[in-house]
């Protein structure tokens, strides 16, 4: 991603956004998103992500404990949070979105335009696994391209 964001996103070709998209069929996956959200609150949620996609069969509420001490968190805010559930709607949405564009699994990435309301994305490819940068330059640069010639 950083290669991404170095040369299209700080440099404003493109926008970048993420959604959480845990999978049913993993029992603990959507806890971890929760817990992610959580760990963004004290300005950590890529580390705490990264960290649990890494850790995938350490993902029961205790090892979601371990991770956030192995990352310095404030324990007892970090625990409220993961106990109140209240990322639970904002992970729904961002399910049905992943959905709603043909995301069926992780990770996925989606290149698109955005509507003019400039707050909905309609996804154009579907980049479905873990994928080189060259995958990414080449869609990106044809969908920058083909941006220019609609005038977007």
């Amino acid at each position: 991603m950083s290669q991404i964001e170095k040369e299209y996103v700080d440099t404003g070709k493109i926008r970048y956004f993420f959604l959480d998209f845990p999978l049913k069929f993993h029992a603990q996956a959507f806890k971890a998103a929760e817990a992610a959200e959580c760990a963004g609150e004290q300005g950590n949620f890529w580390q705490m992500h990264d960290r649990l996609f890494a850790n995938q069969k350490a993902l029961k509420p205790e090892d979601l404990i371990e991770h956030a001490k192995a990352l310095g968190l404030d324990l007892s805010k970090f625990q409220k949070c993961l106990d109140s559930g209240k990322y639970a709607d904002e992970i729904n949405k961002d399910i049905a979105e992943g959905q709603k564009a043909g995301v069926t699994g992780t990770p996925a990435s989606l290149l698109g335009w955005i509507e003019p309301d400039g707050k909905n994305v309609k996804a154009v490819k579907i980049i479905k696994g873990a994928q080189p940068y060259s995958a990414f330059k080449e869609a990106v640069e044809s969908l920058l391209k083909t941006s220019e010639i609609r005038g977007k």
